[in-house]
């Protein structure tokens, strides 16, 4: 006997279809969505934009990473002795803690060794003044980790005694996310190690 109504089965079949239907679609649509993402990341790392004069917004190909990258290792590597051995009474709990951010363990235990060892009290109590005069490194960039060599020439300031030194440093560097302020460059100093230390004669 034949009825307006379709069969249950009918109607369960169909809306099966519909929902597989509406299941694929949206998955087909996220990974579109994905790769335009991705796609998007990609071509955005590679440029910088800045704003013309009639507001357009115009890319600039930014330099590959391996062009910048012995500048950027020399500046790193720059700042951190700066930090870590350009101190005084006044500076030197600020700037140990900006030159920790530029290493791993190594340079905190140092650190701690020579906090142990009085280094810091000996200059609160005598007010000594560590100026960094000159930093040279030289670094080996063929891959990562980049080793590095470092001499350091700093002078103490005892008042009416001013002694150069030359101190030289060794380690490695490697790539870390950037962290603006505390490490604008992105690199990490590991394996830090105080080579030599010998009092020289020098002239500016």
């Amino acid at each position: 006997m034949k009825t307006p109504y379709k069969s249950i089965y009918q109607v369960l079949k169909l809306n099966r279809f519909i929902v597989l239907t509406v299941i694929i679609g949206s998955i087909v649509t996220s990974m579109l969505s994905v790769i335009s993402v991705i796609k998007l990341y990609k071509e955005t790392v590679n440029n910088a934009f800045v704003v013309g004069t009639d507001g357009s917004v115009i890319p600039i190909k930014l330099v590959s990473q391996k062009e910048n990258l012995e500048v950027e290792i020399l500046a790193h590597l720059e700042l951190f002795h700066t930090y870590f051995y350009h101190i005084d009474a006044s500076n030197y709990e600020k700037n140990l803690n900006k030159a920790l951010w530029l290493g791993d363990s190594s340079i905190a235990d140092l650190y701690g060794q020579k906090k142990a060892e009085g280094v810091y009290n000996r200059l609160l109590q005598y007010s000594l003044v560590q100026k960094v005069k000159k930093v040279i490194s030289k670094i080996d960039k063929q891959s990562a980790p980049y080793h590095f060599e470092t001499t350091t020439v700093f002078e103490i300031n005892r008042g009416s005694i001013i002694d150069t030194y030359e101190l030289t440093t060794s380690g490695s560097i490697i790539h870390v996310d950037r962290n603006f302020p505390n490490n604008t460059h992105g690199l990490l100093i590991t394996n830090f190690f105080e080579n030599k230390l010998k009092k020289i004669d020098y002239e500016n």
